[in-house]
Order: structure tokens, then C-alpha cells, then sequence
């Protein structure tokens, strides 16, 4: 991620810094795997938020594009989390593909998908390049994870999680609402109905404490170079200790999306930070409404299973 920043940086187009982030997101996935095996997930990866990067650009440039954004951002998150749970990637779900999409969509105007195709998709190559050539100096596994690729009905569940909140949020007229659309995907991307909750509770806690950190950073870190530094810095933080403690993670998370969205369009601090809380709660509240509905749709069609 820093030096995809760097380099929309030195060329002057902070404008495409949105581009660059989510195509360096392919270096997340595959991670513990054989070095195949993580060279094909990876680039699978790259391709799939290459294309989420260049649908949101595309979506984003229709006249009215709020409810196209809508749609799509349940579609891509169909697509995701079908993608996802076949091949059992992790991190799991289509957290990264929604955000991608909602991100660059809203703010995209005419004449950027072939910007966001291309930066995304150089991004996203070098994320590759980079998350392979650890394999030179280290020792993965031997054998690659064994896939189930069992029916799952992660895919239904999460495009109806997305496309609540982003409906709830667009009716409401509240700013950002991918935010929200993101934080239904971050909830429904657990295991079981139990961990799905849990989740809810983590990511509204860990979110609304996050804007502390954000409202601290984003009114001191101003400087593009600073802003750039702090995101790379915030994300190492945030791979450092998701895996143990999401709700401590998204003390890291939340002020690193509000400075990556203030390099590539700049707001005044109260209205932002104002609109990550209120699209949190939506996003969250519509997440748990869509996981209660699935699982009594469970328990009375027999399944008691968790």
C-alpha cells in the first residue's frame, strides 16, 4: 500500500489514490499458503478488486448514480462472497470487493474507468509481485489447505446484508454511504450466526472508539506525504492485530479509511466523522436484522445446526 501511495504521489494524482490502495489490497490474500498457491489466489485477487475498482468508476459516472451504487454493491457482494467461499480465501467474505466498489464509486465522475483500470490493475500486479517474492527468502507450507467448496448460503446472505444498509443509508440521506454498505459485509462474514453477532457488537464498538483516533489524526496529519506515511502505517498495525482482537484492529482501521478518502477528496472533520458513526450503525443494525431473519428462516426450516 505505501508504495503504491508514493507513486500516485510523485506523480502528482492524489486523485487516484483509491485506485492504487484497493488494487495493493491483493497482497492480503493467500497468506500461509505454498508459493502456487498463493500466486494463483493472488491473482485472482488482484483481478476481482480490479474489477470492483473499474465497476465502482464506471457506476460512479452515471448521472444519478446512488441507487446503481446500491445495486451494485449487492451484486459485487454475491459475486465476492460466492468467489470467497468457494475457494475458502482468507481474510473471508467480500468486505475488501464492497469497499472497492462503494469507495471508488462514490467519488468517481465521468472519465475516470480507464484511470481506475489501469492504476488498479498496476497496483494490484506489483501487490502480487511483492507478495510472492517473500517465497524466496521463506518457507511455506508444504501442502496447500484442503478446499470443501461445500454449498454455502454465504452469497445470499451478504448481498442482503449490503443491499439493506445501502438502501437504509441512501434513504436516509446521510453521506458515505458505502461506509455502511461495508460495515453489513465486515458483520456477515462470520462464521455462524453467534460469531455474526459477535462481530456486530465488535465492529460498532470498535468502530465509534476508532473515531477518536481518527478525529486526533485526521485533524493533525494534514501533509499529503504524512497522510500517505500514517495510512501504510495504520494498515501494518491493523494486519498486526486483527486476527486477535477485531474491535482493538478498528482502532487502526477506522481513522486509516477517513485519511485514505481525505487524500483523494478532502472534507472538514465534524461532518465526517458524524457520517462514519450514523452509516456504522446502519450498516451494522441492517447486518444483525438480515442475520435474526436467516437464522429463524433456519430454525423453521429445520436446520438447528449454528
Amino acid at each position: 500500500m505505501g508504495v503504491a501511495l508514493v507513486a500516485v504521489l510523485a506523480l502528482g494524482r492524489l486523485d487516484w489514490s483509491a485506485y492504487a490502495t484497493f488494487g495493493a489490497f491483493a497482497s492480503l490474500y493467500g497468506r500461509n499458503q505454498p508459493a502456487a498457491s498463493r500466486l494463483v489466489r493472488q491473482v485472482v485477487a488482484a483481478v476481482a478488486l480490479t474489477v470492483a475498482v473499474t465497476a465502482g468508476a464506471a457506476v460512479g459516472g452515471l448521472p444519478h448514480p446512488d441507487w446503481w451504487l446500491v445495486l451494485g454493491g449487492g451484486v459485487v457482494a454475491f459475486a465476492g462472497s460466492a468467489l470467497v467461499a468457494m475457494e475458502e480465501w482468507r481474510p473471508p467474505g467480500a468486505l475488501f470487493l464492497v469497499f472497492a466498489f462503494g469507495a471508488v464509486g462514490s467519488v468517481a465522475g465521468a472519465g475516470t474507468v480507464l484511470p481506475a483500470f489501469l492504476v488498479s490493475g498496476a497496483s494490484a500486479a506489483a501487490a502480487v509481485l511483492m507478495g510472492n517474492a517473500s517465497a524466496v527468502v521463506s518457507r511455506p507450507p508444504r501442502a496447500p489447505m484442503q478446499l470443501s467448496r461445500r454449498p454455502t448460503w454465504d452469497p445470499v446472505l451478504a448481498a442482503g446484508a449490503v443491499l439493506l444498509a445501502g438502501a437504509a443509508s441512501t434513504l436516509l440521506g446521510i453521506g458515505h454511504t458505502y461506509w455502511a454498505s461495508v460495515a453489513a459485509a465486515a458483520v456477515v462474514t462470520g462464521r455462524n450466526a453467534h460469531h455474526q453477532l459477535r462481530r456486530a457488537a465488535e465492529r460498532l464498538m470498535g468502530s465509534l472508539l476508532g473515531l477518536l483516533t481518527a478525529a486526533a489524526l485526521v485533524a493533525v496529519v494534514t501533509h499529503e506525504v504524512a497522510i500517505v506515511v500514517t495510512v501504510a502505517m495504520l494498515q501494518l498495525l491493523a494486519e498486526i492485530v486483527v486476527a486477535r482482537n477485531y474491535t482493538v484492529a478498528l482502532l487502526f482501521i477506522t481513522p486509516q479509511a477517513l485519511l485514505m478518502g481525505q487524500l483523494a477528496a478532502p472534507q472538514s472533520l465534524g461532518p465526517l466523522l458524524r457520517d462514519r458513526a450514523v452509516e456504522t450503525v446502519v450498516g451494522v443494525g441492517s447486518a444483525v436484522v438480515v442475520v435474526l431473519l436467516s437464522r429463524v428462516a433456519q430454525i423453521r426450516g429445520g436446520d438447528h445446526l449454528a
